[in-house]
């Protein structure tokens, strides 16, 4: 049997005019910010896995040991079979760890790039021929209804790995994590990845890396608005900055402007003065029972915590009340 004929798409994209007028709302702000949900085009996408293996870049190898190391642990809180339904599917080597302990029915990837997606699903596909695929385009920053399932285990397992929830503020965070709630029933579990806080030179370090590549990722952010949105953006008259806000903290992303300039973006023109900064993202850090709390106020138990030896990462799962 052709393993690919397993694999069904639900396209639920933003249209191109969601990309353009949070571009335009966004650089018609006082302060200049962009949302960091659109970084992940195709080269966006390809960027942030060249990250994923950085040196510098600790969340992703930390994640995977903890995910390999309490596989069997999780397994047993999930149960085998089911749907496990993951928002963001980004290369899904993590995710191979969780198909291999539990034997899900259904794989739901959600992710914004449908390409990379796509792409992820098909050597899904090729490896797990028993599995069957329901890819998601989707933003799931928004809420939305996830397709029902027509065969298999209807119980839910929900992953979010990568520390992606620390992209939203804390507010942000509960409103996703009630949305979550509601795509699930009372007993599903969620299983999530949270980025811990510690000493401020591990996390600059981390989106300061030596061979440039989470500045390409961040500058490819106006790279994308001058192929989608007919923009002018001269990449070179900006530079990635990043830094750990302690009071906040987060990690913050901007893209400063070297000189005074003016750039058109979808026949709209918006200036900038040396110096000034579009703000491309946020990376809120959490201690394990800071995140508990969140995640009992948005309808969630804290069932197990995980982290490293150097406590740099934290996964819980969380149940559904």
């Amino acid at each position: 049997m052709n393993t690919l004929a397993k694999l069904r798409l639900h396209d639920l994209a933003p249209e191109q005019e969601d990309f353009r007028t949070a571009v335009l709302e966004g650089l018609a702000k006082p302060h200049k910010s962009l949302p960091c949900k659109f970084f992940y085009d195709d080269v966006g996408s390809a960027l942030f896995d060249r990250i994923c293996e950085l040196p510098e870049y600790y969340p992703t190898r930390t994640e995977i040991g903890i995910l390999t190391e309490a596989a069997s642990e999780i397994a047993a809180l999930a149960g085998r079979g089911g749907v496990l339904v993951e928002y963001g599917s980004g290369s899904s080597l993590k995710t191979r760890l969780l198909l291999d302990a539990l034997a899900p029915d259904v794989y739901m990837p959600i992710d914004i790039s449908r390409q990379h997606m796509l792409g992820a699903c098909h050597a899904l596909a090729r490896d797990y021929p028993a599995l069957h695929l329901m890819a998601v385009c989707a933003d799931y920053t928004r809420p939305f209804t996830l397709p029902r399932v027509a065969r298999g285990g209807q119980r839910r397992l929900a992953f979010f790995p990568g520390s992606s929830i620390g992209n939203f503020a804390p507010l942000e965070a509960l409103r996703f994590l009630k949305n979550v709630a509601q795509q699930l029933d009372p007993g599903d579990g969620l299983l999530i990845g949270v980025d811990l806080k510690k000493d401020p030179a591990i996390l600059n370090a981390a989106y300061n890396d030596a061979a440039g590549v989470t500045a390409a990722f961040n500058l490819n952010l106006l790279a994308r608005c001058n192929r989608e949105l007919g923009a002018d953006f001269d990449p070179d008259a900006f530079a990635h900055r990043a830094f750990y806000n302690a009071a906040a903290g987060r990690i913050e992303m901007h893209l400063d402007s070297l000189r005074a300039q003016t750039v058109r973006v979808a026949g709209q023109r918006f200036a900038f003065s040396a110096g000034e900064s579009i703000h491309t993202e946020n990376s809120y850090k959490y201690r394990p029972d800071e995140f508990r709390h969140l995640a009992t106020q948005a309808g969630f138990a804290p069932v197990q915590t995980w982290t490293d030896a150097a406590d740099l990462f934290g996964v819980l799962y969380l149940r559904r009340l």
